[in-house]
């Protein structure tokens, strides 16, 4: 009897201790939770972390998150306000705002995140297309650039950068939010913000933009080495009329340096040979006596030319001064 009173009490505390164990439980940090009786939920939300209690065996817990959750679309293609059919990507925040609601009507992430699916893909496919490409991808404040940026800019293409828009990307992300914001909270959803991730044509598109991009390059490049053959032969042209410049002003200047030099020397040989006439005379013939003394050559004069005139006045036995007239 005593043994089996003992296995008894033993029995009473761990049926006592399931039941504890099962009618508490714990609530982490971030996490908030709804008691669920016969499926169905029973009180408000709990929010608080710590230890809570709940009914053993009959209730049970279901805990969700109360950070923030991303949300993030498949990819859509959808043509805008002008016809240009563009691959849009859209990414979202958003939490449980109300546990309760939010297990009545979705009851867990995945159906939140399909039900997101079906909302925020609806309201981004609006919202597109009924914007114009430029407003998509602009922002409203943003600034013409200057002159010199627009240099490199094709003139069809000046105008749609000079253009002002009605709203910018920031504009259409803040009106896709708040179309979104009027549906989603009946679901116990909190929507934080949406953004578009990626804007991109489709690929039939996309080719012929790079078409146009490399037959706009090609038409830049082939200005730009017009322009540089132009400047080429101007500055090529500049220098070569300097060229002739500078080298008729040296020409000029040797041929006056050479005038003045040729001027000079005659005039000193004029002093010089005005000295002494007869000397310089008889100079000159000596200089011509050797200027003449070719072989293939035969020189015919008269014994009475001036030619010869002072060897046949020489006298080798007795010197003659030169500086004595010839009779």
């Amino acid at each position: 009897m005593k043994y089996t009173g003992k296995a008894v009490i033993a029995a009473i505390a761990v049926v006592i201790a399931i039941v504890l164990y099962s009618g508490l439980y714990t609530l982490e940090e971030g996490l908030q939770a709804i008691v669920v009786q016969f499926g169905r939920p029973v009180g408000e939300p709990i929010t608080e972390a710590g230890l809570h209690v709940k009914l053993p065996f009959v209730q049970e817990v279901r805990r969700f998150e109360k950070r923030l959750l991303v949300w993030d679309g498949d990819p859509n293609q959808v043509p805008t306000k002008g016809r240009e059919f563009i691959w849009v990507d859209t990414t979202a925040r958003w939490r449980i705002a109300d546990a309760k609601k939010f297990l009545e009507n979705v009851a867990s992430e995945a159906g939140a995140q399909s039900r997101l699916n079906d909302i925020l893909d609806s309201v981004v496919r609006d919202q597109v297309s009924s914007s114009e490409l430029v407003e998509l991808v602009r922002s409203a404040s943003w600034e013409v650039p200057e002159d010199e940026v627009l240099k490199e800019v094709p003139k069809e293409r000046e105008e749609e950068l000079k253009r002002e828009i009605a709203r910018g990307r920031e504009q259409i992300t803040r009106t896709i939010l708040t179309e979104a914001q009027k549906i989603i909270p009946q679901y116990g959803i909190e929507l934080v913000d949406v953004r578009i991730k990626r804007l991109d044509y489709i690929e039939s598109v996309r080719e012929k933009v790079y078409e146009r991009m490399i037959s706009e390059r090609k038409r830049i490049a082939a200005q730009f080495r017009s322009e540089g053959e132009g400047r080429s032969a101007e500055i090529l042209g500049t220098m070569e009329k300097e060229l002739r410049l500078i080298r008729s002003t040296a020409y000029r200047r040797v041929q006056e340096v050479q005038g003045r030099a040729d001027a000079e020397a005659t005039r000193i040989y004029g002093q010089a040979y005005n000295k002494d006439p007869e000397f310089y005379a008889f100079l000159n013939t000596l200089e011509s006596y050797k200027d003449n003394a070719n072989p293939n050559s035969v020189l015919i004069l008269t014994t009475d030319s001036d030619f010869y005139q002072y060897i046949k006045q020489a006298n080798p036995g007795k010197a003659r001064d030169l500086s004595t007239p010839v009779p």
